[in-house]
């Protein structure tokens, strides 16, 4: 009898720790917290396809939206002035990762926190920014990746040359505030002689220099414009297009915007396809989560 209540009891006991042990697992399935992901947008709005693409990256490494991960957005919508406080309040925000489409957005965003992780997506040169050290071991918080500007300067021109074999005199927008500026200017100056072009350069920093810089170039008797990355240049891009078409000279740009709305031909990389890709970057830097099935 007393083996029969022991065993009884045993059973009990152990039926009692199963039970006990099926809640604990339960229990640890249950949805943590979402993460939260800032976006720092400088051009762009929440709503543009290229972000989209975006939340579709984040769908795709497995995530829901508002069950997973929040997002915070804070858009400049190309005003740069908003830029420096909108990264602060993110970082006040105490987001988990910090996503930036643009070389001033992560400028700002690095100025800011020097702890939360930064994807980057749509940034010229971050070594030349000083984002990075260098792009094998970039260091510090940043991370993601770069529109290789710096290597696709020369083939650029190439290209403009190739399309327009009679062309001798291009024009080159610029803009002095932008930090890789001067060494795609060098670049274009090394490359030009080998295609017997003549270059001259012309600078916009504010909307309101675009029409003087315009004049320049028709004193310079130009025969094609060349548009360098900059992503002042791509918020006013449709004034820039309204200029070129007026000024009747086929224009090399960096982004198919330009192309669409009239431009004559851009090489470079697809926006939107970058900001996918960086959701998986988002993915390995957000803190463990129990992704939702989806």
């Amino acid at each position: 009898m007393r083996r029969r209540s022991f065993a009884v009891a045993f059973a009990a006991l152990a039926a009692r720790l199963g039970l006990l042990a099926l809640a604990g697992a339960a229990g640890a399935q249950q949805p943590s917290a979402p993460r939260r992901i800032g976006v720092l947008l400088a051009i762009f709005s929440p709503e543009s396809p290229e972000v989209q693409a975006f939340r579709e990256g984040l769908r795709d490494a497995g995530y829901a939206e508002g069950r997973d991960v929040m997002i915070e957005w804070r858009s400049a919508v190309g005003d740069y002035q908003k830029v420096p406080a909108l990264a602060a309040d993110l970082v006040q925000s105490k987001v988990d990762v910090i996503v930036v489409e643009s070389t001033p957005a992560a400028l700002a965003a690095k100025r800011a926190t020097s702890t939360i992780p930064i994807v980057i997506t749509i940034v010229a040169d971050p070594v030349g920014s000083g984002l990075a050290a260098s792009l094998a071991r970039p260091g510090g918080n940043v991370t993601g990746l770069s529109v290789m500007t710096t290597d696709l300067t020369a083939k650029r021109l190439q290209l403009l040359k190739e399309a327009l074999p009679r062309v001798a005199r291009v024009a080159v927008l610029w803009n002095p505030d932008t930090p890789y500026h001067p060494k795609v200017i060098e670049q274009l100056k090394a490359a030009a002689p080998a295609l017997s072009i003549e270059l001259n350069f012309v600078s916009a920093r504010t909307p309101e220099q675009f029409a003087p810089a315009f004049a320049a170039v028709s004193r310079a008797h130009a025969q094609a414009l060349y548009v360098i990355e900059d992503a002042f240049f791509f918020a006013h891009r449709k004034t820039l297009d309204e200029l070129t078409s007026k000024a009747r000279l086929p224009a090399m740009s960096f982004n198919r915007a330009y192309v669409d709305a009239g431009g004559l031909m851009f090489y470079g990389p697809n926006f939107a396809d970058l900001y996918r890709r960086a959701a998986g970057y988002v993915d390995t830097h957000l803190p463990a989560v129990v992704k939702s099935r989806i």
